[in-house]
Formats: structure tokens, C-alpha cells, sequence
């Protein structure tokens, strides 16, 4: 007599108790591992170990991927640094990226371009506090306006830096732009970086000359489309009132077209968002391509709609990203991210060379 369960004792596909597994589509064996670390290891060693678990350190792992093919020789690397990454002590890690050639195209924001001038000659951002004991935050700031000290959350920059940067800007760089009368704003930051070199070097400043200055010995531009956001951008606008200088926006584009059309295969690495990010992603709009591998190091969420949480994947959408573009966002803070990242992209690809 045949029992009527027989049927299931054939092994198959099953766990050997007669079980079998379900059809999974989207499902692929590959068991989440556990992080290790220890004493002495490397970033990219680090780095590895985030991929063997989930969540964020998953995306992080998948970021140095993306990045150490971005970096490669053929790619032309578009650059977006959003936020207060100058001050906050990111400067080096961009300047030096610029100078090893994996940056071919910056696009930031005039904050960060005044901060790294008011850096490149002489000026220093401070380490500070939100909040101080015994006083309310509003307290707090108060106190720091009476004493001329402005605050970008924890770092402090005395306000004589200020006034500093602009005696730099009209004795150095104006000048020579008031000559030329109209020009694009590339124009301008290409003059600034030649002006914080020049300055570093004469008064030979204990600060690296920085992000501008490596960009105009490098001849990499930058473009900055909101200057007038900032007080490089205030300063520049004062200055015009009394001479023939001024500046083109809508120059710049053609510029940045031109490179993004000749490129065979590029690459976006954006810092933060605003307009940073959508100048840098929108070039390619108007180019027969898109981009080939993106970057995106933020703390916005996608799910209120903004541009700066945006995902990567939504720009594909629009014809930003190529529909095969290996892609990658990173929600977390960008001080924390963006050294890890390049170190271990970096250190990979250099042990190849």
C-alpha cells in the first residue's frame, strides 16, 4: 500500500524533511555577514567590511564601487560640493583631489569658494560649540554676535576674516576682472584661484593654498551658478555698482556644455544638493549622453519631494543618468562619508598603479 505522502520524500529541491523551497524571483542567496574590524586595518579593508552587512554601511560600500570606476583614467569626473564643507574641514580631501587629476569639472557654491579663500590667505575656521553652558542657544549666538564671531553649528570664524577677503578681492582680483569688463563667473573663480596661489605663496601662509588655487594651476573650472548667494557673490555685486565689472551667468553654460558633449564616459560625485547637484546633473540634458556613474553623498530625505534627497535613480528618469549608470546614494553626514569614501576608492585604485 502507497502512502499518500510519498511523493514528498524524493529530496528535490527541498531542506531533507520533504519540504521544498518557494519559487523566489527577486530573491538570491547571499547571507548578510558581520562586520569585523581591528587594529591596524586599512580604509578599503574597512570599507570591504561594510559590505558584508546592511542598511547604510551596504550603501557606503557600494559608493567606493562606484567611485574607484569613476576615477579611472576615461572618465571625466563632474564635481558638485554643496554645503559647509570648507569650513568644516573638507577642504584638503577636495583640493587633492583636484591636484591628483580625479576631478575634471567643479561645481560648488560661493560660501565654500569664500571660505577656502579667506583659508588661502591666512584666515582660520575655529572649532566651537551649538550651545555653551548655562545659556539658551538664542543666548549663546547672541553672545557670539556682540563678540563678532559667527557660527556654523559647532565652528566658529572671527568676522575681521571677512573684511580681510574683502581687501583681498578688490586689491587682487577685481582689478584685473574690471579690465575685461562682462565676464562668465567661471572666469571669475579661475581669477581667484590665481589670487589665493599668489598670496599663499608671497605671504607664505601655514594653510594649503586650497581648492580654487589647485583648480587654476590644474586648469580645472569652476562653476558656480547661485554666487550671489554667498559674499563673494555680495562682494562682487558691490564692487560692479562702481565700475565696469560685471558677470555673465548664462556664459558659463557653454563651457560646461562643451565639455560634457565631447566626453566619452562621465561621472557625477555630488556633495550635498541644491544647486550644486542640479547644475552638475542637469548638463548633460542637453548632450546626446548621460551620465555613466553617479555619486550622491546627502542627509536629505527623497521622501519630501526636494531636490537634494532626490534619488539618483529619479534623475534617471529625467535623462540625466544613462539607464545602465551605476548609481549610488548615501544618506548620512558628508564630513563622515566623503573622507571614507575617497580614501578607500583612492587607496584601491593607487595599490593598482
Amino acid at each position: 500500500m502507497t502512502d499518500e505522502h510519498d511523493h514528498e520524500s524524493d529530496g528535490g529541491d527541498g531542506d531533507g524533511n520533504g519540504h521544498h523551497d518557494p519559487e523566489r524571483d527577486t530573491f538570491s542567496h547571499d547571507p548578510v555577514g558581520h562586520a569585523e574590524v581591528r587594529a591596524g586595518m586599512t580604509v578599503a579593508e574597512l570599507a570591504d567590511e561594510y559590505g558584508n552587512a546592511g542598511v547604510g554601511a551596504a550603501d557606503l560600500h557600494e559608493a567606493v564601487d562606484v567611485t574607484e570606476a569613476m576615477f579611472d583614467d576615461d572618465v571625466t569626473v563632474f564635481f558638485g560640493l554643496a554645503g559647509a564643507m570648507v569650513p568644516t574641514g573638507m577642504r584638503a580631501i577636495v583640493a587633492d583631489l583636484i591636484r591628483d587629476g580625479y576631478i575634471d569639472v567643479l561645481v560648488t557654491t560661493g560660501a565654500n569658494l569664500t571660505h577656502d579663500a579667506i583659508e588661502a590667505i591666512g584666515g582660520k575656521h575655529h572649532h566651537g560649540a551649538a550651545h555653551a553652558e548655562g545659556k539658551t542657544e538664542r543666548e549663546h549666538d547672541e553672545t557670539l554676535r556682540d563678540e563678532g564671531v559667527d557660527r556654523i553649528y559647532n565652528v566658529y570664524l572671527p568676522q575681521e576674516f571677512f573684511a580681510t577677503f574683502e581687501s583681498h578681492l578688490r586689491e587682487e582680483v577685481f582689478p584685473v576682472l574690471e579690465e575685461e569688463g562682462v565676464v562668465p563667473i567661471q572666469r571669475l573663480t579661475e581669477e581667484l584661484g590665481r589670487a589665493n596661489a599668489e598670496i599663499n605663496e608671497r605671504e607664505d601662509v601655514d594653510e594649503d593654498a586650497g581648492i580654487a588655487a589647485a583648480a587654476y594651476e590644474n586648469d580645472v573650472p569652476i562653476y558656480c551658478p547661485a554666487i550671489q548667494d554667498s559674499v563673494l557673490g555680495l562682494q562682487a555685486w558691490m564692487y560692479s555698482q562702481t565700475s565696469d565689472f560685471s558677470l555673465d551667468a548664462l556664459a558659463d553654460m557653454t563651457g560646461l556644455t562643451d565639455i560634457a558633449y565631447d566626453t566619452e564616459k562621465a561621472g557625477a560625485f555630488v556633495v550635498g544638493g541644491g544647486v550644486p547637484k542640479n547644475f552638475t546633473l542637469q548638463t548633460m540634458l542637453v548632450t546626446p549622453g548621460a551620465y555613466d556613474y553617479a555619486v550622491q553623498l546627502t542627509m536629505d530625505p527623497k521622501q519630501t519631494g526636494g531636490l537634494s534627497g532626490a534619488t539618483l535613480d529619479e534623475a534617471r528618469s529625467w535623462g540625466k543618468l544613462e539607464t545602465d549608470a551605476d548609481n549610488v546614494s548615501v544618506y548620512a553626514d558628508a564630513t563622515i562619508t566623503l573622507p571614507l569614501v575617497v580614501a578607500a576608492a583612492r587607496e584601491r585604485l593607487e595599490n593598482q598603479s
